[in-house]
């Protein structure tokens, strides 16, 4: 029996006059499915009682990337530069994050997902890197090459924790398409991983748990681009499995 690994989803209409439908960008999906898991789409509309009902059922959950955090939740005004918003994802996204943390349910939360799961718990955010960060990095170089597998910049991992061992080194180069990072991170997350200019670029936790953060988009990275990936996926999955 594969675990079901659930994935929480997003709104998006293929043109203008079509109504929205509810779905995660493939990569996620097939990433899961080869790392042997079920995925079970979680929509973001659902009521709290169904929410919950859902989360009971999975394995493991998996926040995948998408647009900006209402900065409301973590006590800030909009800054100008603030994309759009996805404020059912924020209301359904945040409760599976916290579940999951204190049932110690394996959570790998990615891009938008890693910035849910640091807000979540009690962090912030740059709304904006470019305008409140004094980076070196081109963040959002994958978005303005329209490119979802180019290795943008490096990132340096810490030798001793989960994300080094499963790599199996303590840097690699990833893709990147984000504004937003990590500010003040949430009590009980640890940096794993950082950019050459000291931005955020992973976290876990710090028990034996699979609590990952990543800040890349390891689903388009793991076939070809960097297969390493494949390896977290696998763990992710196997820790879901023996729960």
């Amino acid at each position: 029996m594969r675990p079901l690994i659930g994935i929480s989803c997003r709104f998006t209409t293929d043109v203008a006059w079509s109504p929205t439908f509810v779905g995660v960008r493939e990569g996620y999906i097939n990433a899961v499915l080869e790392a042997g898991g079920a995925p079970l789409l979680i929509p973001p509309q659902v009521d709290p009682a169904t929410l919950r009902q859902m989360y009971e059922l999975v394995a493991g959950i998996v926040l995948p990337g998408g647009a900006d955090i209402d900065p409301a939740l973590y006590g800030e005004e909009p800054h100008p530069q603030l994309g759009q918003l996805e404020p059912l994802r924020d209301t359904s996204e945040f409760p599976l994050a916290r579940w999951a943390v204190a049932d110690g349910k394996p959570l790998f939360a990615i891009c938008r997902g890693m910035q849910v799961l640091n807000v979540a718990l009690g962090g912030t955010l740059y709304q904006d890197i470019d305008s409140q960060y004094a980076t070196t990095v081109e963040h959002e170089a994958g978005s303005k090459q329209r490119s979802w597998t180019t290795l943008d910049h490096p990132v340096a991992y810490s030798p001793t924790l989960r994300l080094a061992e499963l790599l199996g080194t303590t840097e690699s180069s990833v893709n990147s398409l984000h504004h937003q990072a990590l500010k003040d991170l949430a009590p009980g997350l640890i940096v794993v991983g950082s950019a050459p200019d000291g931005i955020i670029e992973a976290v876990e936790g710090p028990g034996d748990a699979f609590l990952l953060g990543v800040q890349c988009h390891p689903e388009q990275l793991w076939q070809a681009a960097d297969p390493r990936w494949r390896r977290v996926f696998r763990a992710f999955v196997a820790a879901a499995a023996g729960r």
